[in-house]
């Protein structure tokens, strides 16, 4: 393209090899070139060429260099395209994705056909969801290069991804048409399979069922074909169809549960009796299967449940299947059903002890003595059943016997671990793990259980140097799981240093797994060319709306919910600054004592400085080692992120303000949990915003209203909004907002008393209410006292879980 300051032609061609030096990559050829031009008088302030030498400096990790000559060519020439182009492709290597889309619209505006330019910015806007300004730009694109694939798959995709369906279909539908395909590839095969995913979507069933039918000798992934076939069968209550097409797909893959179930509504069976006849049919057919056997056990009640478990049961404690128990733990929410598996695995413990058999029934026939693994099986299913049905001691005693019975076997351990974790004990728990991870110190499961069962007990190192078994040698075990993204480590690891109240260490790995969410959003930008050019159509919109709730995801919001924490708890007792000397009263003392504080004083300092010394050659070292990778690998330096220091960390300036950058995710993808807005309230009542807190305490009543946390919140509410009402610092709007809705939310009590007494009547039978009501009871009244403390005693233990006892008993003790 003609540039707004030509160079002669000698420098001119310069100028197009250092554009070649820069996408084959040989960024010193490409400097020296550049010296070149510059150096020659008439052209040392050439626009385009110093920004050419900043983006070449950039991807040698000299980042403020290449800001300036970039930044300085821009200055020498505002109406170049190049210019701009290369400052938004600084910005881009640097994530500043808003910047970037700022100044790829600059040069535009002086080069609005650049095919480069308008590719480079479709890139970010579909990175950052602007999926309108993303059409804007496939479309053009597509106006410029309508003989390419790229420009009619991004076009359809653009309409695709704003809901347009058919506009994407009617587009896709011409590009196919035009296409003159010898031999039907992959491509070819995804394209199909995309437009019929499209129309699936637009809700027109009908014509996705004849369009697959029509082009599926096309396509290659048959198994897409069947499933989709089948799907769309159903939907359309095409069952005879569908039932065909679940039949094959189940002689493909009997394991997979998913086809069961379709299978059985293809059939359209209702009822436990048909359904139980269907899953014998198929049993017959499938006899290897697994699935076929287990899942009539959901359905089935009574009598027919028992000699259906009774017959799985057996089975499986004869071959001896170590997760038989987790096969069947789903059972366990109906009452009816633990009742009978309990009765015939005790008969199965009885029997086999006494005389080798299942059941007496089996020995008056004369059949074959079970073997001697049967009893352990059972004594192992036992300890599992017991312990899911919080039974501690009964758990204890049969994994005891069992491992008295076998000591070699590893999951004995490992539920005599998991016993005594559920029992509250979780020393005892840590032993027994340590034990199971001795007998195997090459199983990285048990490696990575015993690890997190020593984070529980609070026991870091040692579960630091258990991991390190398995990490990469010459690297300390904490940086390389770090490295790895290993979160479910660095989340139990926040949460310990948040019990052992460490809090700038919990900060640090809750901000290293935000980090790595970051991380994963941004690695989607390599997909988004790749995805277009290979095709693979499906996968990239299940990525893009992948990336769009990634963060509700259980790691996220274990960590978010455990800095959110932190970061109150700091707000409310924050931690005196680490410059701060002690104040002592060195006027009272004696000239000597002064003169050894003094020497004491003046070590600490340099001891100080000596560590900080070391931390900063470290860090200068790591930075210096990952530009040198960088410039091997000719790949732009990665923008530097803070060093996470967790002294600095636990000092914020603004501890709610850190906190609510982790709340705005849990409120966005986390809503449907009470616990996001209960901590909204928290953040929002300690500034004192009313309608902020009003809005998440109605947020959380409409997920359950009777949450006794949510209750204590109320009663907060009620008290900071008198308070107000009585000093006049609230504002007549705000009132009058609030006032609408003070029926609703307090239930029509006159004082916080009364509402405390309303829940206690309304929620008696809870002890988590009675908790807080009795919690609540003695704040609004410290006369009380006394019937708090009744009101505690009359809790009904037995009822509630080890674990909330254990928990309602540690913040007892802590109020």
């Amino acid at each position: 393209m003609p540039s707004s300051d030509p160079l002669p032609p000698k420098e001119s061609a310069l100028f197009r090899k250092i554009l070649k030096c820069y996408e084959m990559k040989q960024y010193k050829n490409g400097l020296k070139l550049a010296k070149q031009i510059l150096t020659n008088p008439k052209f040392t302030e050439h626009g385009e060429t110093l920004a050419m030498k900043g983006l070449t400096l950039n991807c040698l990790g000299r980042k403020e260099e290449a800001y300036d000559y970039v930044r300085r060519g821009l200055r020498n020439d505002l109406k170049s395209h190049v210019c701009w182009h290369v400052y938004g492709l600084l910005q881009r290597s640097d994530k500043k994705y808003e910047e970037a889309i700022k100044c790829y619209r600059n040069a535009l505006k002086w080069e609005k056909d650049n095919i480069q330019i308008l590719r480079d910015l479709s890139l970010l806007q579909i990175q950052m969801r602007d999926l309108e300004g993303y059409r804007e730009t496939r479309h053009q694109l597509f106006k410029l290069r309508p003989s390419q694939h790229a420009s009619w798959i991004g076009f359809a995709m653009s309409y695709h991804l704003l809901g347009d369906y058919d506009t994407a279909n009617n587009i896709l539908e011409t590009f196919r048409a035009s296409q003159t395909v010898e031999t039907y590839d992959y491509k070819h095969s995804e394209l199909l399979l995309y437009q019929i995913q499209v129309i699936q979507e637009s809700g027109n069933y009908e014509k996705a069922l004849q369009h697959l039918k029509k082009y599926q000798l096309q396509i290659l992934d048959t198994l897409a074909v069947k499933e989709t076939m089948g799907d769309l069968c159903l939907k359309l209550n095409r069952h005879d169809e569908a039932r065909v097409v679940y039949g094959e797909l189940l002689k493909r893959n009997p394991e997979n549960i998913a086809y069961y179930e379709q299978y059985l509504k293809a059939l359209k069976v209702g009822g436990q009796e048909e359904t139980i006849e269907a899953y014998q049919k198929l049993q017959a057919e499938h006899q290897q299967s697994f699935c076929a056997k287990r899942l009539p056990l959901d359905v089935a009640q009574g009598d027919t449940f028992r000699t259906l478990v009774d017959e799985h049961l057996r089975r499986n404690l004869r071959k001896g299947v170590p997760p038989l128990f987790v096969n069947l733990r789903s059972l366990y929410r109906d009452e009816q059903k633990v009742r009978v598996i309990t009765e015939l695995v005790e008969g199965y413990h009885q029997n086999l002890t006494s005389s080798g058999y299942f059941a007496a029934e089996d020995k008056e026939q004369n059949l074959p003595k079970e073997p001697a693994s049967a009893l352990l099986w059972t004594l192992f299913y036992l300890a599992q059943h017991y312990d899911h049905l919080r039974e501690s001691e009964k758990a204890l005693d049969f994994i005891n016997a069992a491992i008295d019975h076998t000591p070699t076997l590893i999951e004995l351990f490992v539920t005599k671990g998991r016993v005594y974790k559920h029992a509250g004990d979780v020393l005892e728990a840590v032993k027994w793990m340590d034990e199971a991870q001795s007998l195997d110190t090459a199983d990285r499961y048990i490696n990575s259980k015993c690890a997190k069962y020593m984070l529980r007990a609070n026991q870091i190192k040692e579960a630091e140097d258990i991991c390190g078994k398995f990490t990469r040698e010459g690297v300390s075990a904490m940086e390389n799981l770090n490295e790895m993204q290993c979160m479910w480590f660095q989340t139990e690891c926040a949460l310990s240093y948040q019990r052992m109240e460490k809090w700038g260490e919990a900060l640090k790995k809750c901000h290293e797994v935000d980090r790595h969410f970051s991380e994963i959003i941004e690695d989607q930008f390599d997909f988004h060319t790749y995805c277009m050019r290979k095709m693979t159509l499906r996968s990239y919109v299940g990525l893009l709306r992948l990336e769009d709730v990634l963060r509700r995801h259980p790691f996220y919001y274990r960590a978010a919910k455990c800095a959110i924490e932190v970061y109150v708890r700091l707000f409310d007792k924050p931690l005196p600054a680490e410059s701060a000397e002690e104040e002592l009263d060195t006027e009272n003392l004696p000239p000597a004592e002064l003169k050894k504080l003094r020497n004491k004083q003046r070590k600490a300092a340099k001891k100080k400085a000596e560590q900080e010394n070391a931390q900063a050659a470290q860090a200068n070292q790591k930075k210096e080692n990952k530009q040198r990778n960088a410039n091997q690998d000719g790949d732009p330096e990665a923008p530097q992120l803070d060093e996470l220091i967790p002294d600095k960390l636990a000092r914020p300036e603004d501890p709610l303000e850190k906190a609510i950058e982790f709340l705005r995710p849990l409120q966005l993808l986390g809503k449907d949990r009470i616990e996001t807005h209960l901590m909204a309230f928290e953040i929002y009542s300690r500034r004192g915003k009313l309608l902020l807190m009003l809005q998440s305490l109605k947020r959380a009543r409409a997920i359950d209203a009777n949450n006794p946390t949510l209750h204590n919140c109320i009663i907060r509410f009620y008290k900071a909004l008198e308070a107000r009402i009585a000093s006049k610092e609230i504002d007549e709007s705000v009132k009058l907002v609030i006032d609408r809705e003070r029926p609703k939310l307090f239930r029509g009590a006159n004082s916080a008393a009364e509402l405390n007494e309303s829940f206690l009547a309304a929620n008696r039978a809870s002890n988590d209410a009675l908790y807080e009501v009795a919690k609540i009871m003695y704040q609004l009244d410290e006369k009380r006292r006394d019937e708090a403390v009744k009101l505690l005693t009359s809790v009904e233990l037995k009822n509630a879980t080890l674990e909330k006892q254990q928990k309602n008993g540690s913040e007892i003790k802590a109020n």
